[in-house]
This record gives C-alpha cells, structure tokens and sequence, in this order.
C-alpha cells in the first residue's frame, strides 16, 4: 500500500501541466473545506472548483475495475468505501458552494483541461471575478 500513490500520478501531472499551459493557477492536493479531512488534486478557490482525478482501479470505474483475485472481500470493500466517501466528499462541497468536476484517469487528459477550463473560467465570470 505504501507504494501506491496519492498525490502526483501520471494522469494528474500531464492535466495539471495543460491546465498550467492555458493560463490558470491552482492548489495541488489541498482542501476545498478547511475542516474536511479530504482533498482535491487541483483545486480553485476564488472559483470554487474541486477536481479530482480518480484512478480506474481504486474509485471503481464502470469501464475498467475488476474484482481482485487475492483477498477479493478486503479489496472489493475497500474500493466500495472509496466510492462511498467520493460520493460523500461530492455532496459536502456541493452544499458549501464548491463545483466539483471528477475525471477517470483513462480520460483523454487535453479533454479534461479544456473542461476544467472552461468551467473555472465560466465559474470566474458568475462569481464576478478575473
């Protein structure tokens, strides 16, 4: 488990030089609330966007997870409760404000910036900032 990243992963390292390259200035790996305990890999606080970028595997995409074959009951339940928690984190930023955009690590990585983007600046304009 030690060897397994958090923070930092291929798929988050070339989003964040895209959305680096069109103008735009975040935090990595910080939290959108204060006193919750969890945090976005890019995350933009004037605009109020929080986005993750969930590995296929660990965050069970409907596309690519497959049940482990060693110990399934310890893994699959894990990957049950960080889908649980994603969808408890998605609800907590929801309710104080926050746009919470979530990518699968398979995600054409230009897509996701020009989303990411896109949406920031659009948030930016709404909330009457630069």
């Amino acid at each position: 488990m030690q060897a397994i990243r958090s923070r930092d992963t291929k798929p988050e390292q070339l989003i964040r030089r895209l959305v680096h390259a069109r103008g735009l200035r975040y935090r990595v790996a910080a939290r959108p609330l204060p006193d919750l305990r969890r945090t976005a890999d890019l995350v933009f606080r004037p605009a109020k966007v929080a986005v993750f970028i969930d590995g296929c595997y660990w965050h069970g995409c409907p596309e690519h997870y497959k049940a482990p074959k060693v110990n399934p009951g310890y893994w699959s339940d894990k990957v049950t409760r960080n889908v649980a928690r994603d969808r408890d984190t998605d609800e907590r930023l929801k309710e104080a404000g926050w746009l919470v955009l979530r990518f699968w690590e398979h995600e054409p990585s230009g897509i996701c910036a020009d989303q990411i983007a896109a949406t920031v600046i659009a948030r930016r304009v709404d909330l009457g900032q630069k």
